[in-house]
């Protein structure tokens, strides 16, 4: 079994000007990239035109290390200063839940820890220090 932690960022509209910096600044290679344009067509459906070119996913690989960054669109709450969650990635269906069902007590679930077109079992849960965390199992549904 493989686990790791990895930053995540959320953006407001500024990924793609935020991923140009770190290639520059840290020598960052984009090694995925999914825009809101690429999705699947039962939800690209739901991203507005202005912002089908928004980044919906991205991983850049910083030397050892991998940040993944996105874009707001859903209305959520955004404030600057605050976007920052953590990814807790794992290979192992059932250790994510387990992690999502820790994470959640004393919290709130964001998102329920299920199936997604991009993993078997993905969720957000905002533990009870208010730290979020996006519990993602590797591959695709």
């Amino acid at each position: 079994m493989s686990t790791s932690l990895i930053p995540f960022l959320e953006m407001n509209g500024s990924a793609n000007e935020a991923i140009d910096l770190y290639v520059k600044a840290l020598d960052a290679k984009v090694t995925y990239m999914l825009r809101f344009s690429d999705m699947p067509k039962n939800q690209e459906a739901l991203v507005p035109s202005e912002k089908k070119d928004w980044v919906n996913y991205a991983v850049l690989k910083i030397g050892d290390s991998e940040l993944q960054i996105t874009d707001n669109f859903t209305g959520s709450t955004y404030e600057k200063g605050t976007q920052i969650t953590i990814v807790v990635q794992t290979d192992d269906k059932e250790k994510a839940a387990q992690y999502f069902e820790a994470l959640k007590q004393g919290g709130r679930v964001n998102d329920p820890l299920q199936a997604s077109f991009f993993s078997p079992a993905y969720g957000n849960v905002t533990d009870k220090f208010g730290i979020t965390f996006r519990i993602l199992t590797k591959g695709r549904q």
